[in-house]
């Protein structure tokens, strides 16, 4: 379960695609988000509200590069996971490049909220794993 949430996080940034991001964002607790220059964003955010910024920001910069630097851990036991990945997106105003390393701390959650993430077709929704904190900082 827990690679399949780090390739829809992947998926997400790579395809500018809010929608996925908000199916695995929490629904119990708020999201608290902290992104670097150019986005310049540090706030605790509720699960639609990250959709909505991360709506600006996909529409404002586009990814052209983002993977994982960390392997995961073949013991899936623990109730929480931080996943680092790089992010290269380029200002699509001044075509600026960036490149950033961003980190998701993900925790295990029971019964998702099923409005969009159903129709979002995410298996094992029971107990998936959700998105309750994104850090990033400049290589």
């Amino acid at each position: 379960m827990l690679p399949t949430t780090t390739q829809n996080i992947e998926k997400a940034f790579l395809q500018n695609n809010p929608k996925i991001l908000y199916s695995l964002f929490s629904a119990k607790s708020s999201i608290n988000i902290s992104l670097p220059e150019p986005i310049s964003f540090s706030d605790q955010l509720s699960n639609q509200q990250a959709y909505f910024l991360f709506r600006k920001i996909f529409s404002a910069y586009t990814t052209f590069e983002f993977y994982s630097e960390k392997e995961l851990p073949s013991d899936l036991e623990n109730q929480n996971f931080i996943f680092k990945a790089r992010w290269s997106f380029r200002d699509n105003k001044n075509n600026d490049q960036h490149v950033i390393h961003i980190f998701f701390y993900l925790i295990k959650e029971k019964n998702s909220d099923p409005s969009l993430r159903q129709s979002l077709k995410n298996e094992n929704l029971k107990n998936g794993w959700k998105i309750i904190e994104i850090k990033a900082g400049k290589i």
